[in-house]
Order: C-alpha cells, then sequence, then structure tokens
C-alpha cells in the first residue's frame, strides 16, 4: 500500500510541476494553454481514479482471503474442539460402565458376606 501512496503522490507532484511549466513556457495564447493545462488534469484525474479502483480491489480480494482463512482455520478448530468432546464423552461411558461394574461387583460380595453373617447367626440361635 505504501508503494500505492507514493505512486499516487508521484502523479499529484508530476501534475503540479507540469502545469507549473506549462504555464511559464507557454508559446500559446492563455485560452489554449488553460485548456491544455485541463485536459491534463483531466487524463491525470482518470489516472488517479484507476490507481483507486486498482487498490480498492485489490484490498477487497485481499480482504476476502483473509476472511476465507480465517473461517477455515475456525471451521478447524471448532471441528477439532467436537472431536475432542465426542471422545471425552465416549471415555466418561466407558470409565462409568467400569465403576458401575466394580460397584455391581462389590454390592453382590456384601450380599454373599451378609447371607453369610445371617447364616451364621441362625445357626447360633439354634444351638
Amino acid at each position: 500500500m505504501s508503494n500505492n501512496s507514493n505512486t499516487i503522490l508521484g502523479i499529484l507532484a508530476g501534475t503540479a510541476i507540469g502545469a507549473t511549466l506549462g504555464v511559464l513556457f507557454a508559446p500559446d495564447k492563455g485560452s489554449a494553454t488553460r485548456q491544455r493545462i485541463a485536459d491534463e488534469a483531466y487524463l491525470q484525474k482518470e489516472r488517479l481514479a484507476d490507481s483507486a479502483g486498482d487498490l480498492k480491489d485489490r484490498v477487497i480480494s485481499e480482504a476476502t482471503n483473509l476472511k476465507d482463512k480465517v473461517s477455515s482455520t475456525v471451521g478447524d478448530k471448532k471441528q477439532t474442539l467436537e472431536e475432542q468432546v465426542d471422545s471425552l464423552m465416549s471415555d466418561a461411558s466407558y470409565k462409568a460402565d467400569d465403576v458401575i461394574t466394580k460397584l455391581e461387583l462389590k454390592l453382590k460380595q456384601l450380599k454373599e458376606k451378609n447371607k453369610k453373617y445371617h447364616n451364621g447367626a441362625e445357626t447360633s440361635k439354634k444351638s
């Protein structure tokens, strides 16, 4: 962008210098000189407008490219995060199943101990 700014400044400076020199060294009448200055100013205005249009198009293009890259990166990160959450949920589910299985086994062992305890208490009452 700095290069474009320098180009625009160069065009403006060239126009001003050219117009000044044209007026100073003009062999024609004043009206003809003024017409040439007006024509040159119009040409320089058109060149400046074209340069500005090109610059605008490039800025829009770069902004669009940057937006697409950011969207793509965010989308990838979102997908990665969703995959991590799914993996975490799956791991938690397996761990919950392991905990339930261990608790069921422990409950079974406690029931067996309780049953032995009740059987032992009943036999001691009978004696």
